[in-house]
């Protein structure tokens, strides 16, 4: 049974290339009335180190708790693949935090190799997208304050679909123009939910635009992301009709520029005939 977290929590680490600390921390977000925050290696750590990237989960304000604190939680840890979301790398554990391991995670979270080559799609603009979703099972010893901050990006169940705040209203259009649209989508795992979904916001973002701005490649590609989700059990006849429409377009733009261009080799060849005689 899939397990259940209190919030999902996503950072998004900026110019990651150019990091020159071993260590980095993100801003702290609250979960079950304690304070938590990333820690990330970009270099990793341990036996992993110039090999892996590491991922922690910590608790900050360790050293301000009350004497035998302790944090009883289960955790799901990602390194989000922002090309294909089901490539996302992801390990979870269930542990107590306390002040002799107030950090704990994954030392050999994803190859660095990995994660630089820009071709498998976790480095992105020079930026990593790392989601923490956290559950508190049990607290001894409280935070004297909770702050929650702008680093968190909770996520909000739509239709049976988890999603950033915000997405919140662009799902909410297109189940209300298309109410049958997962009528049939059965998958349960929320992480494939989500990136199923996530392909099919980007695919109609795609097919917004007007068919001059989108490239041969880009079609293709749309084309390769309408197969997948509808074989997920979308439902999307109309967004293959608008597929197809813009298609058409590009396909009467593609034997226009051909025509012009047999026009000006028969031109030129005319031309070379005329200098020869």
């Amino acid at each position: 049974m899939e397990k259940q977290y209190e919030k999902k929590i996503t950072w998004t680490i900026k110019n990651f290339s150019s990091l020159q600390s071993e260590k980095v921390d993100s801003d702290i977000f609250v979960v079950g009335d304690s304070k938590w925050r990333f820690v990330v290696l970009p270099k990793g750590y341990g036996d992993s180190i110039n090999e892996c990237l590491s991922l922690f989960l910590e608790v900050p304000d360790a050293e301000s708790l009350p004497n035998g604190w302790k944090r009883h939680t289960q955790f799901r840890l990602t390194v989000v693949n922002q090309t294909w979301e089901i490539l996302s790398q992801q390990k979870e554990g269930q542990e107590w935090f306390d002040q002799k391991r107030p950090t704990l995670g994954f030392s050999a979270m994803l190859p660095l190799a990995k994660l630089i080559n820009i071709n498998d799609g976790f480095l992105v603009n020079e930026e990593v997208k790392v989601v923490a979703e956290v559950g508190v099972l049990q607290v001894i010893g409280r935070s004297d304050v909770l702050e929650e901050t702008l680093l968190v990006n909770e996520s909000i169940d739509v239709n049976g679909f988890q999603v950033l705040p915000s997405q919140v209203e662009s799902v909410n259009n297109l189940f209300k123009k298309n109410p049958d649209i997962a009528s049939t989508f059965d998958l349960e795992n929320p992480l494939l939910r989500t990136t199923y979904l996530n392909s099919l916001l980007s695919l109609t973002e795609i097919l917004c635009q007007t068919p001059e701005k989108l490239s041969n490649n880009d079609l293709a590609n749309a084309y390769s992301s309408l197969i997948c989700v509808t074989k997920a059990g979308f439902k999307l006849d109309w967004l293959e009709k608008k597929l197809k429409e813009v298609g058409k377009s590009r396909l009467q733009e593609i034997e226009e520029e051909f025509n012009e261009l047999k026009q000006k080799c028969a031109n030129m060849e005319a031309l070379l005939e005329f200098i020869m005689t």
